[in-house]
């Protein structure tokens, strides 16, 4: 690895100013008349793994960062298959490029040794390149750039997404359903469903039930169609697939009504009027009765004057007898 003078790089032990020196003086210059296409010299390693995978294809990812950036920069890289991977990361500071400590992370794991670095005016690259092959190469890739405050970029490899539905799909007892999962730009070596039980997810066996059929008319897709719905078969259903450097999955939900549900509204609706008719109907025959009150006193009141009218008058005619009857004595 070529380095600049008193340049910190992935092997940091001080060197006796002689050998700085040499390694000053067997490093490219920028300034010559073919400058390298690239600030990076070859390490050995590097160039037995493009020799060993050199049937894979290069992906190349760069990330670029300040002394000012607040937050880290992150990219999301998509993989489906063995690759080369080449990641540059760009430091740009106005301080001093020696007192600028640069690491690399796997995940939470520090790399050591192989990555290169080297410096142009105020920007400090740095350069790691790998080949991932299966999916223990997966996951998160960070350079570090430790000075006042501490710099990162991560680069974040990942499988590719699969493409269900976001809203539920409904249906009706009896009804069919078909469900579609896809992978856009991208080919699984095998797909597979779910059905949930509680916490667990249950294959769906196609040859022991007649009630699924499994297809698909691409290979970046497929299909689910559940035949003869009842209630219990709502619930999450997940496809599943199989990639060379991983897994991913996705669910669909699906609700299952019976044909009172539409019902139950309207029916709601009608029992609220019969209940409302119902009221107005009582306010009305309490208003009447409440209106008829006053005549009933009065019919009361007239029976009470006959009654009172009627007793005067036997009262004056018994004394008239008894004076008739002295009268005949």
């Amino acid at each position: 690895m070529c380095a600049l003078p008193g340049l910190p790089g992935p092997r940091a032990p001080p060197q006796p100013l002689l050998l700085l020196c040499l390694l000053a003086a067997g490093c490219p210059s920028s300034a010559d008349d073919h400058p390298p296409a690239s600030p990076f010299t070859s390490l050995p390693a590097r160039e037995e793994m493009l020799a060993r995978y050199s049937n894979l294809s290069l992906e190349s990812h760069n990330l670029s960062l300040t002394e000012y950036s607040n937050v880290a920069v992150e990219k999301n890289i998509t993989l489906q298959r063995p690759s080369n991977v080449e990641l540059t990361c760009q430091y740009t500071t106005s301080g001093d490029l020696n007192s600028v400590n640069v690491t690399w992370r796997k995940d939470d794991e520090l790399i050591e040794n192989n990555y290169l670095i080297n410096a142009t005016g105020n920007i400090l690259y740095t350069q790691y390149m790998f080949t991932i092959i299966d999916s223990k190469q997966m996951g998160s890739y960070s350079c570090f750039f430790q000075e006042e405050k501490e710099q990162r970029g991560t680069f974040n490899f990942k499988v590719p997404e699969l493409h269900g539905k976001n809203k539920p799909v409904i249906t009706y007892v009896g009804d069919s359903t078909v469900f579609i999962c896809k992978c856009q730009e991208c080919v699984p070596l095998n797909w597979t469903w779910y059905s949930m039980n509680g916490s667990v997810q249950v294959p769906l066996d196609v040859q022991m039930s007649d009630k699924y059929v499994i297809s698909g008319t691409n290979a970046n897709e497929t299909r689910l169609k559940i035949m003869h719905l009842s209630e219990e078969d709502q619930g999450a259903y997940w496809c599943h697939a199989i990639f060379q450097l991983g897994e991913s999955e996705d669910h669909i939900e699906l609700v299952v009504l019976t044909y009172l549900v539409p019902l139950k509204p309207f029916l709601a609706i009608a029992a609220e009027v019969v209940l409302l008719v119902a009221i107005i109907l009582l306010c009305e025959v309490y208003t009447k009765k409440k209106k008829n009150r006053p005549d009933d006193g009065k019919e009361f009141d007239q029976i009470e004057q006959l009654k009172s009218d009627d007793s005067n008058g036997i009262e004056n005619n018994v004394p008239r007898y008894r004076k008739n009857e002295s009268v005949s004595q």
